[in-house]
């Protein structure tokens, strides 16, 4: 008989086909460059720049300087107009590598989406485009799910590599919160019947290749106030430089346009400007890599700052039903009499706990999970809320499993089952007849690895709340088990929110993961929504991130990746304004030299000309773009530590780090330039 157990077996012992290899991250291939050339010379576009206030003015220079190159052509001009426009392809070029990485996991994606036909339950065969909210659909093994939908009869194993990226099968059953399945995955035993749950063209899938893409994605909040950073950067130093003009004419001189223009590219925050747009969409790309879809960049963002984090308990820090993990025998009865009656009980039990009991005495006691011949031939007794009790009628005897309510207890019985019920367990007593033979404890088994993992969110200054309608007896010990800071225990939907405002109102982010339509209300209140992919519609629908592996300790990489992408704008930022000195020391020598000549001592690069030191300068500021999409693309690597230890890190790395790399790339650059006829 086939378990509940969700957890993925070794690839090698299911003979599943291996999926498509995703497309890396956090992995620089420069190929990337060459491929996403031609995007980025689309990006060109007059339309497309003005989206970026900071890299319009670098059109604008480029146009500016090329008029003037082709009128009154000089291999200086011509140089500057050459490394103007690679300034500004390179910042598309950014941009581009990052959608084309979002391009190819999307068309990863489509290859997964079929033509296939859908059986009906009424005996129709149908296009699975033509299917609507609500059909019921037959899918056996071997064929592809046409759509999105849930459960309703049966259980199967299903191959979800080709959503997932793992190759090991999961399992798929009705009754339960793991009942979800999506569109384009394929059946690998069993049968089961699917209710439809989204239209077509608005798959799980659909949606996914949709964000992938880009097409959806708005810039949040922060990227908003960076950009508005940057722009009153952009016009300050516009109007610092158009200032130097008069000022020139005043002191003896003037400077052409060109050199003038060179300083405001130079001086701009050209290096995170164009980056900006990269940063964001490779944030969203590195949440899929490791199969979360965010639906919205915001989350995205939040989730770096979360203070609070609830889970809900069943499904989510347990596994989705309560199981059978212990059989205790009555005094007087042998163990190998209640294995024998409790799994002959349990044969034709289809619900999730009849069947872990047969799992339990198949590899606990080396029964076996069949019925024999003469055993299907017993009559099911189904449970009732009368009798409270399910079992079998088989060859005279009356084989029962049930509340303990229902049954005559002796006192040692009724202290094992008191026993079972303050631990948090559920006892199920089991008789043959009148005569009860022992006790089945049901419980609540918390996923491995749950402590360790929450650990690490105290760590990272995350308090863990677990939420479960559970009673508080149940509910304590499932906390101490799993290791979370706090629960909530008969929570219904709506203390969920009220826990949820209660956080907000204090000024904290509270992110939430479920995976029931109760979960719902929650999660669509919460700052980060996490939904588990096996869980119900509702819960998905309501979230703004969808876990595809349903891993409830996700979070720590979702948290660390939303860190991640606030850090890695924080350090560009902070290495873009440190470049400004270095250019500097090489432009403003360079361009009052000739008129005050004791700021020639300011030239402690030892550039060769005026002309080779505002074209290293140009130079380095568009080389520095490429140099960096690798660090976009990848993200600056995330420590758990203080803000005041990641801040003076920032500082360190990419503040000195950016006062000093400008210096030494300039001044190599400045040894190739000079030997340039007409510039060195």
């Amino acid at each position: 008989m086939t378990t509940t157990d969700t957890r993925r077996p070794a690839p090698e012992d299911t003979g599943a086909r291996p999926p498509a290899k995703p497309v890396p991250s956090g992995v620089f291939a420069p190929r990337q460059l060459l491929t996403s050339l031609p995007d980025a010379l689309r990006k060109l576009h007059p339309r497309h720049q003005l989206r970026n206030p900071v890299m319009f003015v670098v059109w604008a220079g480029s146009v500016l300087v090329t008029v003037f190159a082709v009128t009154d052509p000089n291999p200086f001009t011509i140089a500057v107009a050459l490394w103007l426009w690679f300034t500004a392809l390179f910042a598309n070029l950014a941009e581009a590598v990052a959608e084309g990485r979002g391009k190819a996991q999307a068309e990863s994606l489509r290859r997964t989406k079929t033509d296939a036909l859908a059986r009906l339950t009424d005996g129709r065969t149908v296009p699975g485009t033509e299917l609507k909210v609500g059909d019921l659909v037959v899918v056996e093994a071997g064929e592809v799910i046409p759509g999105d939908g849930d459960v309703v009869e049966g259980i199967a194993t299903v191959d979800e590599s080709a959503i997932t990226g793992e190759s090991a099968p999961v399992v798929r059953e009705s009754g339960g919160d793991r009942c979800a399945v999506t569109g384009g995955t394929t059946v690998l035993s069993d049968r089961i019947v699917v209710r439809v749950t989204s239209k077509p063209g608005e798959t799980f899938v659909d949606r996914m290749i949709a964000l992938v893409e880009g097409a959806q994605r708005q810039k949040t909040p922060n990227e908003i106030a960076l950009t508005i950073l940057l722009s009153t950067l952009t016009i300050i130093f516009l109007l610092a430089v158009l200032a130097l003009q008069p000022f020139a004419v005043y002191s003896g001189g003037e400077q052409s346009v060109i050199v003038l223009t060179a300083l405001l590219v130079c001086l701009i925050p050209t290096t995170i400007g164009a980056l900006l747009s990269a940063i964001g969409i490779a944030g969203m790309d590195r949440l899929v890599q490791r199969n979360v879809l965010a639906t919205s960049g915001r989350a995205v963002e939040a989730a770096g700052d979360v203070d609070t984090l609830l889970l809900d308990k069943t499904g989510t820090i347990t596994w989705g039903n309560r199981r059978a993990t212990e059989l205790i025998p009555a005094p007087g009865v042998t163990l190998d009499e209640l294995v024998d009656a409790a799994r002959l009980s349990s044969l034709a039990d289809g619900t999730p706990e009849g069947r872990s009991v047969v799992e339990l005495c198949a590899t606990g006691h080396g029964r076996s999970p069949e019925p024999t011949d003469a055993e299907k031939t017993g009559e099911f007794v189904p449970f009732t809320a009368q009798t409270r009790m399910s079992g079998i009628d088989l060859d005279g005897r009356s084989v029962r499993k049930g509340a303990a309510t229902a049954f005559t207890l002796t006192d040692s019985v009724k202290s094992t089952v008191d026993e079972i019920s303050g631990d948090g367990g559920t006892p199920l007593v089991v008789a043959d007849g009148e005569r009860v033979l022992g006790v089945i404890r049901l419980s609540d088994v918390v996923k491995p690895g749950m402590k360790e993992r929450f650990a690490e969110l105290r760590a990272m200054g995350i308090r863990t709340v677990m939420v479960t309608g559970d009673n508080p007896l149940t509910a304590r010990a499932i906390a101490a088990e799993a290791g979370v800071d706090d629960y909530l225990a008969e929570a219904k939907p709506e203390d969920k929110m009220a826990l949820i405002r209660k956080e907000q109102e204090g000024g904290k982010l509270v992110a939430m993961t479920g995976d029931g339509t109760n979960d719902a209300p929650a999660l669509a209140q919460s700052d980060v929504g996490v939904a588990m992919n096996t869980g119900t519609s509702a819960a998905k629908e309501a979230g703004n991130m969808v876990d595809l592996d349903s891993d409830p300790t996700k979070l720590i990489e979702i948290v660390e990746i939303g860190k991640q992408l606030l850090i890695t704008r924080g350090a560009l930022t902070t290495f873009s304004v440190a470049n400004d000195l270095a250019k500097y020391f090489a432009i403003l020598p360079a361009m009052f030299a000739a008129i005050h000549p004791q700021l020639d001592k300011l030239n402690v690069m030892g550039l060769a000309t005026p002309q080779s030191a505002i074209l290293s300068a140009v130079i380095f500021n568009a080389l520095i773009i490429v140099v960096l999409i690798p660090l976009a693309l990848r993200g600056v690597r995330y420590k758990p530590s203080s803000a005041s230890s990641l801040l003076r890190r920032n500082l360190l790395v990419y503040g000195v780090g950016g006062i000093i790399t400008p210096f030494v790339g300039i001044w190599l650059i400045d040894l190739l330039v000079r030997l340039i006829p007409g510039i060195g």
